[in-house]
């Protein structure tokens, strides 16, 4: 490294000298750092709206502890919901109970904590039915189009056809549960039943997406390169149906566990020593007027579920609608 002194004439005083060393040195050229910007599709682009939806995420938080009640009940209570005392047979709200007791003697706190167990479970199990059910029937309709849709929505409308709260009355009345039967086929038999009576919408919804998907020019152009239909039915059509099934599963699984209830009510679905909002909502029934808390805490329970799932469907299902952007 070289300095020298050379003198410098600056415009403001044109008499003066000065000095400034001058240092040779090589800089390095900085490329400019462009961030990639991948494209965004339906799917980032409905996150990015969802994160700032208030609807969205007050309805995802009410989800998220409702499910972690059900999956780990010990983190709100430690009482147990079948220990029962006739001795505090329906009495009030009390720092010791804070839901009171049932006509058992039963800690109503504790039963409605454990009730969101089976509760959940019977709307999550109906749902993952529905979907395989009637998403396959109104997928394969939709798409092979002919004698099979021909075929598909005659088995569609056969099932259309029973009203969807009878129907359930009338095959849980048929294969009826009691205190001996085990909670899982319990649980099965109402959740089976739920999904083979409730699949008819989706797979009309799933049959309607897909004949607007078959025709589009990127599903021809991979037919024309010769993909089968099983890969296009991967690849292109399902993805783009999925959206229409994301936000009526999420609709249907709040009304599902409000059937359960309902058939629980009737005494039909859920029975005991199975312990659900609908249980106790019936029990509580003959005695609301002397003793409504053992109503009003599982109903509102049930209630607050019902409506925290419609409306994070409805969220999500104007955030998956480009004509609503």
């Amino acid at each position: 490294m070289t300095e020298t002194r050379i003198e410098v004439q600056p415009p403001s005083e044109p008499g003066a000298s000065a000095t400034v060393p001058r240092r040779q040195f090589v800089r390095r050229a900085r490329r400019p750092r462009h961030r990639a910007h991948r494209p965004r599709s339906l799917i980032r682009d409905a996150w990015h709206d969802l994160r700032r939806n208030p609807v969205f995420v007050g309805s995802a938080v009410v989800i998220a502890l409702l499910v972690t009640m059900a999956a780990v009940p010990g983190l709100f209570t430690n009482a147990s919901p079948t220990f029962c005392d006739l001795t505090f047979s329906r009495q009030g709200p009390s720092a010791s109970a804070w839901f009171g007791y049932d006509v058992q003697g039963c800690d109503v706190y504790a039963r409605t904590i454990h009730g969101a167990r089976a509760s959940i479970l019977v709307g999550v199990l109906s749902t993952v039915g529905i979907v395989l059910i009637g998403g396959l029937i109104g997928m394969l309709a939709g798409f092979y189009g002919r004698w099979v849709d021909a075929v598909l929505s005659r088995f569609l409308e056969i099932f259309y056809g029973i009203p969807f709260l009878l129907g359930g009355i009338l095959v849980l009345a048929s294969f009826p549960s009691d205190a001996g039967t085990p909670q899982w086929v319990t649980v099965g038999k109402v959740s089976l039943t739920l999904s083979v009576l409730g699949w008819t919408a989706l797979a009309r919804i799933m049959r309607s997406t897909v004949l607007q998907v078959r025709h589009a020019d990127y599903v021809q152009a991979a037919r024309g390169l010769g993909a089968t239909g099983a890969r296009l039915l991967r690849r292109h059509v399902l993805p783009n149906a999925t959206a229409s099934v994301i936000v009526y599963a999420t609709i249907i699984l709040g009304v599902l566990i409000a059937t359960e209830a309902t058939l629980s009510y009737l005494g039909i679905g859920l029975q005991p020593p199975v312990v659900s909002w609908g249980v106790d909502i019936s029990h509580a029934t003959t005695y609301i007027r002397q003793s409504p808390h053992m109503l009003l805490f599982p109903a509102t329970f049930l209630s607050v579920t019902v409506l925290a799932f419609i409306m994070l469907g409805d969220a999500v299902r104007d955030a998956l609608d480009p004509k609503l952007r």
